[in-house]
């Protein structure tokens, strides 16, 4: 926690005083946006230690900290926006504070208020999925290993968009062109993969243990039609095969995310858990840390699809199936969370 003092008589330290005994989120948040329209990133970095040190009187204003913080991330000029991911909580935001602040500050910006190690490491691979190349750039933390720019293989990773009021958050658009899938599925040959289903568990841990989503998946010899049917018996299933990056940008956005309910990780995080699950099913997983262009070879020379029911869909999902034509591989998997929060909801499908 930083010590500022406060410069200006707007609020005066009695009405925040009050404000905070009294248990008054609702005023201290338009003074929050007052600060922030007068760009008095002092006032309101000292407002959130106050409603820090008033949480351990019992007073229940971690959601005004919180948002305090998130604000400083997003908004405040670069000195600011670091404090923040050095000390702070980051807790009921949108999104980890390093990524809010890498939405929208370079690493040039960023880097010199930042405290080094893992701080530095985060904000650095957010700025690497926003388009950075930092291979320059020494990291203590390097955040899964992964390289500091992006493969040439690499999708254009889905970022979301931070606001004042919360995040907009889209997936990728799907391909408009499907095909009905016909196979006759009486000699499937499903194998089941461990390494697999866990690294597909890893990829939506937010969804499935801090929501209320599920997550289904299968392996078998043979192809993806083939995993589709084995997943889905008996249902009429519509798939349509995409690029490689198209669906690992799918995938990436899933892994980012937290569903419904569930926190965030950032896109950052997304990119590493595709990684692994990319890494995995092509076999390189013990290979760690990967020679990445090894990696973008394995997948590209995968076939990869999306697919559904051709039904309205709710909440979240992600729908893949993948085959691998030199092993004879396939997966499919159907990842969910129908569990709605109205506004999370609507900003999700805002454009």
């Amino acid at each position: 926690m930083i010590e500022l003092s406060w410069p200006s008589p707007l609020p005066d330290d009695a009405e925040v005083e009050s404000a905070v005994e009294r248990n008054d989120p609702a005023e201290m948040l338009r003074w929050i946006d007052g600060c922030c329209s007068d760009r008095a990133w002092a006032r309101l970095a000292e407002l959130r230690d106050r409603c820090l040190a008033a949480g351990e009187r019992g007073r229940q204003l971690g959601g005004v900290a919180a948002h305090a913080e998130y604000r400083l991330a997003l908004e405040a000029p670069p000195e600011w926006a670091a404090v923040v991911c050095r000390d702070g909580l980051g807790r009921f935001t949108p999104g980890p504070v390093h990524e809010v602040a890498a939405s929208t500050h370079s690493w040039a910006e960023l880097e010199p208020h930042l405290a080094g190690g893992t701080d530095s490491s985060l904000v650095a691979h957010e700025r690497v999925v926003r388009g950075e190349d930092l291979t320059h750039v020494t990291q203590t933390a390097p955040a899964s290993e992964l390289p500091l720019r992006l493969g040439l293989w690499e999708p254009d990773w889905a970022v979301p968009t931070f606001r004042p009021d919360g995040v907009v958050d889209p997936a990728p658009a799907l391909p408009k062109q499907w095909t009905e899938l016909e196979l006759d599925p009486t000699s499937i040959d499903v194998q089941p993969d461990a390494d697999a289903d866990d690294a597909l568990a890893r990829l939506v841990t937010a969804w499935t243990t801090e929501s209320e989503g599920s997550l289904r998946s299968v392996s078998v010899d043979g192809s993806a039609a083939e995993a589709l049917y084995a997943l889905d018996p008996g249902k009429t299933i519509r798939l349509a095969e995409v690029s490689a990056a198209a669906a690992l940008a799918q995938i990436g956005w899933a892994a980012a995310g937290g569903g419904a309910h569930g926190r965030r990780r950032g896109a950052a995080a997304g990119r590493a858990a595709t990684w692994w699950l990319a890494a995995t099913l092509a076999g390189m997983a013990d290979d760690w840390p990967l020679d990445p262009d090894a990696l973008g070879e394995a997948v590209r020379s995968m076939r990869w699809f999306v697919w559904d029911r051709d039904e309205p869909d709710h909440g979240w999902n992600l729908r893949v199936a993948v085959e691998d034509p030199l092993d004879g591989l396939a997966w499919a998997w159907e990842a969910t969370d129908h569990a709605e929060n109205p506004r999370r909801q609507a900003q999700r499908h805002e454009t």
